[in-house]
């Protein structure tokens, strides 16, 4: 896959999201309405996409690749969640340093990277997208939270709960047992799913052109730690997951699926994560933000610089 139809995918995806925008401005999508499509997106759409990947006949290849892809991407977050202390411990502002510490690690690579994967690798691209959204899921609803937790607070029951109870985990799991038994979903079914799995790109996209329509210049005001942390999150954790996968031996469409999900801005989690703990919340609004629209220029960038090695 050459630079040339990266960056042209993520045009496209873009603008996807200025139509979002739009929509949002001229009033045609309300608060109330963006959370029901967000929902809707969340935990209908993307699981009927990952079922559809998983509807293969089973190979032992493909399945070494992708235990060995997860792997890396447990790697790959140890090794950031390291050097993200070793970055953001001495900010002593502790709403600023959790926003920070967590926005650089936790990329949005389901929301926004699944639809990238998909128009760039099909279904292919998605299955090999599974570890990443495996590794994120279990890391950001254990380590991740607990960023802004207090010891007291972290109970592994809920955030196991939590983990398991996700829908896009739970389609993991019925898409790894029909595809390890090649099971073939009904006809009837399986035209249900290709009818409504195109949907999840344009849904996605358009819902984070509304969230970002309210950004103004006046509003991007960031400490320093924030901006390093837009560095870190878009460019150098990207390349460090890059290193480890290559030195891993990952080659092809599963090491460029899982460098462009690295590659997406930061998660939206971030805001909800720092309301729950009583933190301002509009730094983080305004550092994912800023990292989506930055993704227009970094994603191909990254994608330009893993390819040379």
């Amino acid at each position: 896959m050459s630079i040339g139809q990266i960056f042209n995918q993520v045009i496209v995806i873009f603008l996807l999201m200025l139509l979002g925008a739009l929509i949002q401005k001229l009033g045609f999508l309300h608060p109330q309405s963006i959370n029901d499509v967000t929902n809707i997106v969340l935990y209908f759409l993307s699981p009927l996409v990952i079922i559809r990947a998983f509807e293969q006949p089973f190979s032992p290849a493909r399945f070494y690749q992708l235990l060995l892809l997860i792997v890396a991407v447990f790697l790959t977050y140890f090794v950031s969640i390291l050097v993200a202390k070793l970055f953001f411990h001495r900010v002593k502002d502790q709403n600023i340093r959790r926003i920070a510490t967590y926005g650089s690690i936790y990329s949005n690579n389901g929301f926004m990277g699944i639809p990238l994967a998909q128009g760039l690798f099909g279904s292919v691209g998605v299955f090999y997208a599974v570890a990443s959204m495996i590794g994120f899921n279990v890391m950001s609803w254990t380590q991740g939270i607990g960023i802004f937790q207090q010891p007291t607070q972290r109970k592994f029951s809920s955030q196991f709960k939590k983990i398991i109870l996700n829908p896009n985990i739970i389609a993991i799991i019925i898409g790894l047992v029909m595809f390890t038994t090649s099971y073939r979903l009904p006809k009837v079914l399986a035209s249900f799913i290709n009818y409504t799995s195109p949907a999840f790109t344009p849904l996605s996209m358009i819902v984070i052109g509304s969230n970002l329509a309210n950004l103004s210049l006046k509003n991007i005001r960031l400490p320093r730690a924030l901006w390093v942390s837009l560095l870190v999150r878009n460019i150098i954790f990207p390349l460090l997951g890059a290193v480890i996968l290559l030195v891993m031996g990952i080659s092809g469409v599963p090491l460029f699926t899982t460098i462009i999900l690295n590659a997406c801005p930061v998660a939206g989690l971030v805001v909800l994560f720092t309301m729950q703990a009583g933190g301002d919340a509009r730094p983080a609004t305004v550092l994912m933000s800023l990292s989506t629209i930055m993704c227009l220029v970094t994603i191909p960038l990254v994608y330009w610089l893993a390819s040379l090695f």
